[in-house]
């Protein structure tokens, strides 16, 4: 008698006023959180924040410091980015390091914010630039973009900037030596992660000198295992964007190749020798948020290996 009255709406069948709060309660929590994460998202997309790291290595032999920028995609923090050339003033660094995609390949854009900003960082330091994805697409689509890249590039080189396309140069007073990686476009797949040949970087880069320390500029931090068995001592990526946004526990949601919880998300890795520092960017594309994930300015401080006693 019991199941049969609250089966067909007896007095122990919820009454429809108690189902419509409960539906009004359950709209009004979600409205509450999704205000709640675009209030968020409001303030960390326009935020950055200052990331340390120190490393030592008996190849160094002088300290050496360098800020990292990566995937600024054109973005502005203040009027001609001053706010990002004072964090960077403040922290004098000995030069400047750009892991890629500092501005964003759209027919027809105004690369204005990123030339104003290397520009102007390159009155005070070296720079050393390495391209992410977004600058290679300028060259290999001339019928899209016709001209920019060139345009781009001899902007910066005019200001001497070093870019480099599969190349190095060297830093002898502290026993470095920066290489430029430019994947090819097979490597920026989305929904899944190509094979890299054992033998692509060595073709494409050539043998690093295993008594230099060997600082790579990839941007794409996937391949992080081939870096380190090529003989990078440090790699220098970004493109994940910190996984968008940033979960306890779980670290960063999704990767541009719409990975969830990526393994690389942010932050310093290790494979045997060797040591990568992903950055979560500056700046957005396609989805155009940061959830816990504010931008980051990165400063890495290289130094020598102490020595033990005895030796």
């Amino acid at each position: 008698m019991f199941v049969r009255d609250f089966l067909v709406g007896g007095s122990y069948a919820p009454s429809p006023g108690r189902m419509e709060n409960k539906m009004l309660y359950v709209v009004v929590l979600f409205m509450v959180l999704l205000l709640f994460f675009l209030m968020v998202a409001a303030v960390d997309t326009n935020r950055f924040k200052i990331s340390r790291y120190t490393l030592e290595s008996r190849k160094i032999v002088s300290p050496y410091s360098f800020v990292v920028l990566a995937d600024l995609h054109n973005k502005q923090y203040g009027a001609h980015n001053w706010k990002l050339l004072q964090a960077i003033d403040r922290l004098h660094p000995e030069g400047i390091f750009l892991a890629g995609d500092m501005l964003t390949s759209i027919k027809g854009r105004d690369f204005t914010p990123a030339l104003e900003l290397i520009h102007r960082l390159a009155e005070k330091y070296p720079i050393f630039y390495g391209a992410g994805n977004h600058e290679t697409r300028l060259f290999l689509y001339p019928e899209v973009y016709g001209k920019m890249g060139e345009e781009y590039e001899r902007s910066l080189l005019e200001k001497q900037v070093r870019i480099l396309h599969n190349e190095g140069c060297g830093l002898p007073e502290y026993n470095i030596h920066v290489t430029g990686l430019e994947l090819t476009r097979e490597y920026y797949r989305r929904m899944q992660k190509v094979r890299m040949a054992s033998s692509y970087l060595e073709e494409t880069l050539g043998k690093p000198d295993k008594e230099v320390f060997q600082i790579l500029l990839a941007h794409n931090p996937e391949y992080f295992k081939e870096y380190a068995k090529w003989g990078a001592d440090l790699v220098l990526s970004g493109h994940l964007h910190g996984g968008i946004m940033r979960l306890p526990l779980l670290g960063g949601v999704i990767s541009p190749s719409l990975k969830l919880f990526p393994g690389y998300d942010s932050g310093m890795y290790h494979q045997g020798d060797s040591a990568m520092v992903l950055s979560r960017g500056l700046g957005v594309h396609t989805i155009p948020l940061r959830i816990f994930n504010p931008g980051e300015l990165i400063l890495i401080e290289l130094l020598p290996a102490k020595k033990k006693d005895g030796i």
